[in-house]
């Protein structure tokens, strides 16, 4: 994907760049342009991101600076793989994947050796 030129500088919405001197108004304030980059003004305050349906609250900090508002509210329901659309995975299902997830950073690995040695 090609990035935008050096020139230019990271994008950020105007009504971002009025707030960027001023934290007091930053913190805990809606914010619509997830396409905007996160500034090191920003630091340190709490803001709410619009994921498309509700707003997602998020803490800002140094590690997140230079990345863009939309990557830290997903706009997707995590379902996962296997379970049917319109079907509720069962408590059993959900307690390993939340293992998986923690341990491992993903569900895929342990997701079929955990569910046939534990039954519920």
């Amino acid at each position: 994907m090609p990035r935008r030129s050096l020139w230019k500088g990271s994008f950020v919405d105007a009504f971002l760049m009025g707030l960027k001197n001023r934290k007091d108004l930053l913190s805990n304030k809606k914010v619509w342009s997830r396409r905007s980059s996160i500034l090191p003004e920003f630091l340190n305050s709490t803001i709410r991101i619009y994921n498309g349906r509700t707003f997602i609250r998020c803490k800002i900090t140094e590690d997140k600076v230079g990345h863009k508002f939309g990557e830290f509210a997903l706009t997707r329901k995590r379902r996962p793989w296997g379970t049917p659309k319109g079907k509720k995975c069962s408590p059993c299902t959900r307690k390993i994947d939340a293992l998986a997830f923690y341990v491992f950073g993903c569900v895929d690995v342990l997701e079929e050796v955990v569910i046939i040695n534990l039954e519920c």
